[in-house]
């Protein structure tokens, strides 16, 4: 049974430009990355030209904030148009999977749940048709309840992707967030089953696999158990405040690829099963 792929969020770089962040990702041996979908920084054929040249896959994208819940049609409108961008760009950089996920920092509903949840569902259901169109997937990223005040499981993330019957549609499940939000995250995962296209992992202190208490050996089995062959996606950050800034200060890199390259070694060491 072969390794997972491994990969690596490119927002957890902080500015740096997006040659400098490819280079690194290629010196600490992994596969690909989860590109952040700034597109104001590149365009697809520029990412995708950096990334080729240092033999990088591009896994999936990440979105920057759009709020596609917001009561105020002006503002839910300009997110979801911000991902019909954001789709354009996946379709030219090779057809990535593409992540959607609640508004990060918003962690109450200016009007109600209920209603937000519903504007949720058709914008998300919206987006889904449109990737459609593209021939493209879209993930749900589940955030925790300090980052969004929707979708804070796997199961309410099940909800949301029956609810649309988008067959473009999986689930992205991350191991920080469900360290907060899952009552067995290895369970989360094997519930996930089929519609489980992504993971992230962080340890439960959102740095290196190893350093925190999440039981990573317990993910690795559920992986399993349901056929995931997908990449492990690490979005480990550099200690310190505001978990939102990734590079706070002149050690922050070496941090960083400190985290990584543990959990890369934690990884390629364990996820093999007899």
């Amino acid at each position: 049974m072969t390794n997972f792929p491994l990969g690596v969020c490119t927002w957890t770089f902080g500015d740096l430009p997006l040659a400098d962040i490819a280079e690194r990702v290629s010196r600490l041996k992994l596969d690909g990355v989860e590109l952040l979908g700034d597109l104001s920084r590149y365009t697809a054929r520029e990412a995708g030209h950096i990334l080729a040249d240092h033999n990088l896959q591009t896994f999936s994208l990440t979105p920057t904030d759009a709020d596609i819940s917001h009561p105020d049609p002006a503002v839910r409108q300009a997110g979801v148009d911000y991902y019909y961008r954001l789709l354009d760009f996946a379709a030219g950089l090779g057809q990535p999977l593409v992540s959607c996920h609640g508004f990060v920092g918003r962690v109450r509903p200016v009007t109600t749940q209920v209603e937000e949840n519903q504007l949720l569902l058709e914008a998300f259901g919206q987006i889904a048709k449109e990737a459609q169109s593209r021939n493209l997937r879209l993930v749900f990223e589940v955030l925790n309840r300090y980052e969004t005040h929707q979708v804070h499981t796997g199961a309410e993330a099940k909800v949301l992707l029956d609810a649309t019957q988008a067959e473009n549609a999986g689930i992205l499940l991350d191991a920080y967030h469900m360290n907060i939000e899952e009552p067995d995250p290895a369970e989360a995962i094997r519930h996930a089953g089929a519609q489980l296209w992504l993971y992230h992992a962080a340890d439960s202190n959102r740095q290196a696999v190893g350093r925190g208490h999440t039981d990573f050996k317990a993910h690795v089995q559920a992986l399993h158990d349901i056929g995931y062959d997908g990449p492990i996606i690490f979005e480990c950050v550099a200690p310190g405040p505001n978990p939102f800034t990734p590079i706070k200060d002149d050690k922050s890199l070496t941090w960083l690829e400190t985290y990584l390259a543990e959990s890369r070694d934690w990884f390629r060491a364990n996820t093999r099963l007899n």
